[in-house]
């Protein structure tokens, strides 16, 4: 990952978080300003009974509204600010760094989960290593937690990305940024939501439950208009209570779909979707619909497995998708069968080079539009992204982005070294071509896809996308042996 972009997968947690002074709200002035003395910390945190803040004392305050103003024996609750705006450790750092420099904050209390106050995050230390072009590119993807705000982020994200393009990040490291701002716009979306159906008088949720995303969205991989794929993992409840938990759910996976697509994350075309029952389970209902899917593959099955094993927790505890990860790398990695049938459904998916090393163009009986075009998604990165779950899964790797399977495939010996560094430098090659082409064909105004048009590439491009395919082909040949015994 670059340093340009580190910044944007950092979570609050990670950054220079500093221990919490606190004090209880029965504190007198003079003890305050003594404990901070005696730590040197430049504010306090008023904690109630629970841990949770209930209002924040700096320097600023003290020497403002206290010297020579009050008595050292009145009670902190006449000086500290209160309400408290307080940052979650699960937040994203940057988005910590905009909220503080919008509203003037130079130190804000940090909770955990449960709200209990685990630290405070100062603006200064915080951005104290960040360029003023970092700083920009912040308040460029950080808006008002609103639709708007979060459809003005989605549109920030082609200009960052071009941006970037052209100051030769790699193309992996600009892509898990996108999806990492998309994920995180699902977050947004769903806490608007849950807020807004409490509003309504829908209530809270009635059971605990994680939101999930698939896909290019799963393996941070997502490319500039990925459409959703999307599910909820629920809480296990009895089957007595479920037409009155279910409906709670549709309502939120509605109001969820529909406003990711107001935003710019398109509704999926297949239906992929929280709002469709086939996405949205318990935890043991998830297990059993998988273990079905595992004994009886057909067609339909295993293309939903393709679409479902690299998911990913967006929103809620990490807990159920882990068990559930788990759950899937064991029974699949256990049945040589299904992975056998699993490859044979993606054995059609084939790289777009020929005989002789020639490229494989798009007829015009299939896409008019790109007669002569390169599809390098269906026929470059998804041979390659395929394969590596198929091997990731018989190894049990639970790893979930293409370049994390390989390094722990190589890493345990399932990959060489001169397959490692070849299908890796593949990768990179194919995903740096697509999103060139995805931001071009933005700024010309056509439709942004995945077709590339052979000619426009220059010569080395074009060695280099020979000398890919060539190596995912080497693999397809080395999984179809082991995977079906046929060497032929």
């Amino acid at each position: 990952m670059s340093q340009r972009t580190a910044i944007f997968s950092k979570l609050v947690k990670d950054g220079p978080v500093e221990p919490p002074l606190t004090v209880t709200p029965g504190s007198c002035l003079k003890a305050v300003v003594e404990a901070m003395r005696a730590q040197k910390a430049a504010c306090v945190i008023v904690v109630n009974a629970r841990g949770g803040a209930e209002g924040i004392i700096t320097e600023q305050d003290i020497t403002r509204r206290v010297i020579f103003r009050m008595d050292e024996t009145s009670p902190v609750t006449e000086v500290m600010s209160s309400p408290v705006i307080s940052l979650q450790e699960s937040e994203y750092l940057y988005y910590a760094i905009a909220r503080m420099r919008r509203h003037g904050f130079r130190h804000m209390p940090v909770v955990n989960a449960a709200g209990k106050v685990t630290g405070t995050l100062s603006l200064a230390n915080t951005i104290a290593a960040a360029s003023a072009q970092v700083m920009n590119e912040i308040d460029l993807l950080t808006r008002e937690d609103t639709i708007q705000g979060q459809a003005e982020i989605k549109q920030a994200q082609v200009s960052l990305a071009a941006q970037m393009m052209s100051e030769n990040i790699p193309a992996t490291d600009i892509m898990g940024l996108i999806t990492r701002i998309n994920n995180d716009i699902y977050r947004r979306i769903v806490n608007l939501n849950l807020t807004a159906m409490v509003t309504e008088g829908f209530g809270p949720p009635p059971v605990g439950f994680s939101v999930i995303v698939m896909g290019s969205g799963g393996r941070s991989e997502n490319y500039l208009y990925p459409d959703q794929d999307n599910g909820f993992i629920l809480d296990d409840y009895p089957d007595a209570r479920h037409q009155e938990i279910d409906p709670w759910f549709i309502e939120l996976a509605e109001r969820m779909t529909r406003d990711l697509d107001a935003v710019g994350l398109p509704l999926c075309k297949g239906f992929v979707m929280a709002n469709n029952p086939l996405w949205r389970k318990s935890l043991s209902q998830w297990k059993h619909q998988l273990e079905i899917w595992n004994q009886r593959p057909n067609t339909t099955r295993l293309r939903l497995c393709d679409i479902f094993f690299d998911f990913r927790t967006v929103w809620g505890s990490e807990q159920g998708a882990d068990e559930l990860r788990r759950h899937v790398t064991r029974i699949a990695g256990n049945n040589p069968a299904f992975l056998r049938a699993m490859y044979e459904d993606d054995q059609d998916h084939g790289t777009a080079l020929g005989w002789f090393g020639r490229f494989i163009t798009v007829k015009k009986a299939d896409e008019p539009a790109y007669e002569g075009y390169l599809n390098l998604k269906h026929s470059g990165s998804l041979p390659l992204v395929e394969a590596m779950r198929l091997l990731a899964l018989r190894e049990g790797i639970t790893k979930i982005s293409t370049l994390d399977r390989m390094a722990a495939l190589h890493e345990s010996g399932g990959l060489s070294a001169d397959e490692y560094d070849y299908l890796s430098a593949a990768f990179r090659h194919i995903a740096h071509l697509l999103l060139r082409q995805q931001l071009t064909d933005f700024k010309q105004q056509k439709r942004v896809g995945y077709f590339i048009h052979p000619d426009h590439l220059s010569a080395r491009e074009k060695d280099m996308l020979v000398s890919s395919l060539q190596a995912i082909d080497q693999l397809r040949k080395r999984i179809r042996s082991e995977f079906t015994g046929d060497i032929f």
